[in-house]
């Protein structure tokens, strides 16, 4: 076979969410794309290759691994609990939060006082703040690091009003693809 094979797209779909590819599914399309793998793999390795994907063959299976130093694959893992963690305590001050979302740390810390959920959650926010321990400190680390980032902007100097900007909605997509299957959701301490 030469060329692109016809079935890149159909196995990019399976093997980049995480999932495998095996010879002995019980899916009969499953079974085909294994074989088509096996009988062209340098055409779809060569091919994944170039968009910095590494297909892997197993032991009568096939995965994609990313060409990451174990390092950057952990800096790239702290930063995405990071902004779980922070998505998750602005979500929990308002489930509404998202792009458009105007608000003043004010606000938050005044829901704090009668939230005790909120409070717990900045509590988990420290790890992020180098070592800052008044509450009003904590949050004002978690939304320079949200401005830094470019998620908010201060709208107003004077009332300290921030908005938060359409490239929050990329925080909340990177939670929603994180795909965890139920039969393995109870083995994952909460």
């Amino acid at each position: 076979m030469t060329g692109i094979p016809k079935q890149t797209a159909e196995v990019f779909d399976i093997l980049s969410k995480g999932q495998f590819i095996c010879s002995n599914s019980t899916k009969d399309n499953t079974r085909k794309l294994y074989t088509a793998i096996n009988q062209d793999f340098d055409a779809f390795y060569g091919y994944y290759l170039g968009i910095n994907l590494i297909l892997e063959e197993g032991d009568e299976f096939y995965h994609f691994v990313r060409s990451e130093s174990r390092a950057d694959l952990e800096r790239k893992l702290e930063t995405a609990m990071k902004w779980i963690d922070i998505l998750d305590f602005l979500k929990t001050y308002d489930n509404s939060f998202g792009s458009g979302t105007r608000f003043r740390m004010a606000d938050i810390l005044v829901r704090m006082s009668v939230d005790a959920d909120l409070k717990n959650k900045l509590e988990g926010l420290k790890k992020y703040t180098q070592g800052k321990e008044k509450y009003g400190d904590i949050i004002e680390k978690v939304l320079d690091h949200l401005e830094k980032d470019n998620f908010i902007e201060l709208e107003n100097d004077i009332s300290h009003e921030y908005k938060t900007l359409s490239s929050f909605t990329y925080l909340e997509k990177l939670v929603m693809t994180i795909n965890i299957p139920e039969e393995i959701q109870h083995e994952i301490p909460q």
